[in-house]
């Protein structure tokens, strides 16, 4: 792997990230998938329909049931098993419960994840063994992540053991050929984020991964964490975070010089019937400007649209007028509303084309505006012009539900 940084504007900063003949742009999106494939995109629309779709995030803990790592190495990797030769691979545990005690298969703590057989806890030996089967192109270690209540005990704790951890898993690491990110952690606790950030930046590792956001942190003390962590990580290496999905978070990360963001919004949104609809400023000849009249008129000033309304029964407009993704070309605001009354799951196929491809348009829009020296004027243009849709986010109100999961189950384990 080969990072290059090209541009940098209002703190954000634009670059390549090279797997061989394989590209990124930075900042990009990786599509979030189960199991290493998205829920409702075939390979086809992969290659035809989301061109922008050149990195996956997979979970590594995925793999460790059905199939087994034994399966995946012995038909030669991820890549193979899923026939995605020409798109990036990149490994991530999310979701982890904090760390419990496990004595059946020699591990004396591990994270726990909960798993279509129940929860399970996983230390490096365990993960290593999904990692070197599965041969992604880029993955994290293993993370101790607590939310960001917890005491700074037990943020201290946290780092102790996510740097063993991380010790743990490059030794363990049998493919050479395959890049490694640090997984830097701290919660809320400043000083020992930076604790985390210079210790992690010692070892012998291709980029970073910012663990522990979206747990709980308050919002406000957001950027001031980002930056006591970026602070103290080098500016060549390539810097990933999880927890920031929602647009504004892409763009407090992105300001903050984060390049890569796994985010489930977009498919949050198809599962509850939602297509995103929020004005993107993009490159156009004679360069950025903002919404034309048109667009005022299609209400592109609202973040989303909800296609199980009635009011689309007989809409034959497109989802978003002057959109190019396959299903605003091809199908109406009523023929998607339609199907999502039959419950037919074509429906959830053309929601996730539309969202993915608005959601990759964003990541594009950002990108250029980068390249254009134009950030600050862009998230400034941006935040001023998208609303919120009176009621509850659809995806806030999803992250208020697994917080509260969240904390009810690691809430005894915080005083360990």
């Amino acid at each position: 792997m080969k990072f290059l940084l090209e541009t940098w504007s209002a703190g954000a900063r634009a670059g390549l990230l090279m797997f061989g003949e394989l590209q990124l742009e930075t900042p990009c999106l990786l599509m979030v998938t189960k199991k290493g494939l998205p829920a409702h995109i075939t390979h086809d629309l992969l290659e035809n329909v989301l061109p922008d779709a050149g990195a996956l995030q997979i979970s590594p803990i995925h793999f460790l049931e059905s199939p087994p790592p034994s399966i995946v190495a012995s038909v030669g990797g991820v890549h193979k098993l899923l026939s995605l030769q020409r798109r990036v691979v990149v490994g991530i545990a999310r979701d982890s419960f904090g760390q419990e005690a496990d004595g059946l298969n020699g591990t004396k703590f591990g994270a726990a994840f909960e798993t279509s057989s129940g929860r399970r806890v996983v230390g490096p030996k365990k993960y290593m063994e999904a990692i070197n089967a599965l041969r992604p192109d880029l993955w994290a270690t293993l993370p101790d992540e607590v939310p960001a209540w917890a005491t700074t005990k037990r943020h201290r704790m946290s780092v102790d053991r996510t740097l063993r951890w991380l010790d743990d898993c490059l030794t363990l690491n049998a493919v050479q050929d395959n890049s490694v990110l640090g997984v830097v952690v701290g919660g809320s606790n400043v000083e020992e984020r930076k604790r985390s950030a210079e210790a992690t930046a010692r070892r012998n590792v291709s980029g970073f991964s910012l663990g522990g956001f979206g747990l709980g942190e308050i919002p406000q003390e957001r950027a001031a964490l980002l930056k006591s962590t970026i602070a103290y990580l080098p500016e060549e290496k390539v810097r990933h975070v999880s927890g920031l999905g929602m647009p504004e978070e892409v763009l407090e990360g992105v300001a903050a010089g984060i390049d890569l963001f796994d985010s489930t919004y977009p498919h949050s949104l198809t599962m509850k019937g939602f297509a995103m609809t929020f004005p993107l400023w993009m490159e156009q000849q004679n360069g950025y400007h903002p919404l034309s009249e048109e667009e005022h008129a299609a209400d592109m000033d609202l973040t989303k649209i909800d296609l199980h309304s009635a009011v689309h029964r007989c809409d034959v407009n497109p989802i978003v007028k002057g959109c190019k993704c396959y299903s605003c070309r091809k199908h109406t605001r009523a023929y998607i509303h339609h199907l999502l009354n039959v419950h037919e799951m074509l429906a959830q196929t053309l929601l996730d084309i539309h969202n993915y491809h608005h959601y990759f348009s964003f990541f594009r829009a950002i990108r250029t505006s980068i390249a254009m020296n134009k950030f600050q004027a862009f998230r400034e243009w941006f935040m001023s012009r998208r609303r919120y849709i009176a009621g509850a986010d659809a995806i806030s109100s999803k992250q208020s539900d697994d917080l509260l999961v969240a904390k009810n189950v690691i809430n005894h384990q915080i005083s360990t």
